[in-house]
Order: C-alpha cells, then structure tokens, then sequence
C-alpha cells in the first residue's frame, strides 16, 4: 500500500510539525525577544561584572583590616601580601576589597536613583501630554545644557565633608545625570502611546498609572536597562574623578579614593604600581564589562540590530530543520 501525503505539507513542515518543542518555544518566544542574544561579548561582558560584584560582595569577609598599619611599606607583592603594602604597611589587597564594596554600592544606588528620575520625568511627562509635558521638557532640558561635572565638583564643594556619605554622593551624581535617560525614554513613550492596544486601553477607561505600567512600561524594559547600565557605568566614574580631587565620600573606602592616596603617597613616583593599578584596573575591567552588557542590550533596542537578531535565528532554525530532514531521509533510504 502506497502513502499518500496530502498536497500541501511539505517535508520542512512536516519536520517542524513532528518538532515537540515547538509549542514551548512559540510561548517563550514573547519574553526572550526582550532579552539579549547570548554572545562571546555578552558572556564576556556578564563574566567581568559577575566577577567584580562576587569579589566586591564576598571579598571583605576574607581579607583582614585595610585599615591596619604596619612596619612593612612599601612592600612589593608576595605571599603574605598577594597586592604589596601601602606606605604605612597597609595591605591593598583588603583596601581593594572594601573599596570596590564602596564602588558598587555607590553605581547602584546612583543607577536605582537616576533610573527612577528619568522614567517618572520622561515616561509620566510624555504620557499624561500637554501643560505637564512641556513643564517637564523644559525642566529636564534645564538639567541637560548644564555641564555635568563641573556641577557635580560645586554642589560636592559646598557639602561640608563630614557630610560626605555614600548616600550624599549618591545625590549628586543623580541629580547631575538622569537628564539624557529621561530625553530617550520620552521619544520611546511618545511612540508607544500611539499604539492601539494604549489608545485601546485608554478608552476602556484605565487608569493612568495602569496604563503606563501594564502597556508601555514592558515595551521600554530593554531602554530602561540600558539606561540603568549606563548610569552604573557613569556612577563609578564620577565618584573616582571626585575622589581622586578630593571630593569623595568621607569615611568611605571606594576605588577613587584608594586613587587619591595612591597619588598623595607619590606611589607613581615611588614606582609601587601594585598601589595605584589594581584600583584603576578594577576601575577599566567593570566599565568594559557593563559596557559590553550595554552594547549586547543595545541589539534589543536598535530596530536594524533587532531585525538582524530575528533573521540570524530564522536562518538557524531552518538549518535545524534542514539538519533533522537530512537525517530522516537517511534512515528512510535505509
């Protein structure tokens, strides 16, 4: 007896139909289209940072008192001090330790702070439209012609230093840098208020903060990260640029101000790299991690970069269905 196959299948979708994962993979397809694709410089990039935050986080448990002087300056890396000693005998590797701690906390609250800033003034602005749109345009656009950094040096000049917290700090650099994010999240929410499920949604009779938090907030998460991201990035840089003039948080460990003794210890002049490079190293190996998370992301946000994601795994799905037709045709010829 012949079988018969009807007309209008053919072999590839055949092959896709007998595929038992292909259900699951159509209902996760709505979730992992906001996420990145896993790439060598993404798995680089979540390495570094993963990394750094473990030691950051892990690190001061299992290193002495960086605060502890001893008779041992100047020492050059060994076995009982893997980083070398400060001028006072100072064990860096513990330094480096709380200090990338103080770091971390500073870019997350910094990124949290700033995030939140940017979303309420350009999401909720460019929202809600008229009067309180333009209100927020032009206070966002005040916060944006001004020059960040010199800003950031008079406002941390005027706090008295005793005052100086991490959560000060925090503030500042907050305050100074939540304006561009919030530019870039109103141009994504005007267009995303155009949509029908919004307009939709909106006629039905939702309330606002529903709105935006069920339709239009989802679309921008890839945004919102990036941004975030970026804020992190630009967090750990403003405070080593102000701890290293002196500015920084008092009573607080971060890599700027392990920077600033470095500088006021002569440890360039002195040739004791093992005191400056670990904390500028620290420093270059984190922002190239996020920065690569942020280019990864970026591939979401991007419609070309986005479109050429979907075609590259179009293009491997039928080469697994090509694969899988391959080999049942051998083993029919068998």
């Amino acid at each position: 007896m012949t079988n018969l196959k009807p007309a209008n299948t053919t072999p590839v979708a055949d092959a896709a139909a007998a595929d038992p994962a292909a259900p699951a993979a159509r209902a996760r397809s709505g979730w992992r289209s906001l996420l990145p694709t896993m790439t060598p410089w993404l798995a680089i990039g979540l390495v570094l940072v993963a990394g750094i935050g473990l030691f950051g986080l892990l690190g001061p448990l299992f290193v002495g008192d960086p605060q502890q002087i001893r008779d041992q300056g100047l020492t050059p890396p060994s076995a009982e001090f893997w980083l070398g000693t400060t001028q006072t005998g100072q064990d860096v590797l513990a330094q480096l330790a709380y200090a990338t701690r103080g770091s971390l906390q500073i870019g997350l609250l910094v990124g949290v702070l700033a995030t939140v800033l940017s979303a309420f003034f350009g999401i909720y602005g460019a929202y809600r439209g008229k009067f309180l749109d333009d209100a927020f345009s032009l206070f966002t656009n005040v916060f944006l012609v001004i020059p960040g950094l010199p800003l950031v040096i008079v406002i941390s000049g005027f706090v008295p230093r005793e005052s100086r917290g991490l959560w000060t700090i925090a503030v500042v650099l907050a305050v100074t840098g939540w304006a561009a994010s919030a530019r870039v999240l109103h141009a994504q929410t005007l267009s995303v208020r155009q949509r029908d499920y919004v307009a939709a949604s909106q006629v039905s009779g939702e309330r606002p903060w529903r709105v935006i938090v069920v339709e239009i907030l989802p679309n921008l998460l890839p945004v919102i990260a990036s941004q975030f991201v970026f804020a992190v990035i630009a967090a750990i840089l403003g405070e080593a640029g102000l701890s290293y003039i002196g500015l920084g948080a008092s009573n607080s460990a971060t890599l700027g101000t392990m920077l600033f003794y470095a500088q006021n210890g002569f440890a360039l002049s002195l040739g004791a790299w093992w005191w400056f490079v670990p904390p500028g190293l620290m420093i270059a190996l984190f922002g190239m991690g996020l920065s690569l998370v942020n280019f990864s992301i970026d591939e979401v946000i991007n419609p070309k970069l986005k479109n050429l994601r979907q075609h590259r795994k179009r293009a491997r799905r039928a080469l697994r269905l090509e694969r899988e037709l391959a080999r049942r045709t051998k083993e029919t010829d068998r």
